[in-house]
């Protein structure tokens, strides 16, 4: 209705019709504030004094979790499990070729590669900086003496990733000594098979077995 004709109304419908306009008003009104809580404004520096009318949105309490990288996705007890099985998996193609083919070509050129030793190391090192602790010095070097002591070596070792670093060095250590053996008994014509094989878990035995073989081999061609 417009507000012309209001005046030519009794007095009574026009105040019927203003409270009805007034209650209409105050819906509307608790609406746009309602709205109006919906909404934010910002400041823009660029272009002056702007508003950003923004539909407030719920955040979701693991949003940042999902796209933040965490300091580390794996536990320490994961990461010294995964080191460890890689490193066994990554020497056994050496010697399954020094025991099973000696004298192939093949053989011959991936020993004379020295990559093997580089990623043991490189895995080796990464491992002892996860290991690495303030107390890890005083641990190995726990005499007055400044020598080892088997209390302060076992205590060091009760660590999971301390000892997948061990074995890590171990594996590089075996491999480097099996590899020399092997190339000693090419250069002597020496049978390397079972030294190579004990030097895997039992290096030092390997290496025996093989000065062993290597003087048994020498009498018999003496001897002929």
């Amino acid at each position: 209705m417009q507000a012309s004709h209001l005046f030519t109304l009794p007095a009574t419908e026009r105040r019927s019709i203003y409270a009805l306009r007034g209650a209409n008003a105050d819906v509307f009104g608790q609406k746009v504030s309602k709205m109006g809580r919906a909404l934010q404004s910002e400041w823009s520096f660029v272009g002056g004094s702007k508003v950003f009318l923004q539909p407030k949105v719920a955040r979701i309490g693991s949003y940042g979790k999902g796209f933040s990288l965490s300091a580390s996705w794996l536990t320490s007890t994961q990461i010294a499990s995964h080191a460890f099985t890689i490193g066994t998996a990554a020497v056994l193609p050496f010697y399954t070729l020094m025991v099973v083919a000696p004298k192939a070509e093949l053989t011959k050129k991936t020993m004379e590669s020295n990559i093997p030793y580089v990623a043991l190391g490189i895995l080796y090192a990464y491992l002892l900086y996860l290991a690495w602790t303030p107390d890890t010095l005083r641990m190995m070097f726990a005499s007055k003496y400044w020598l080892p002591e088997l209390p302060g070596i076992a205590k060091m070792f009760s660590s999971e990733m301390t000892l997948a670093s061990a074995w890590v060095h171990l594996l590089a250590v075996d491999l480097f000594a099996a590899r020399q053996v092997f190339h000693d008994g090419l250069k002597n014509e020496i049978e390397t098979r079972h030294s190579v094989s004990l030097c895997l878990l039992f290096c030092p035995i390997g290496i025996l077995t093989h000065v062993i073989t290597k003087v048994l081999t020498k009498r018999g061609d003496n001897m002929k």
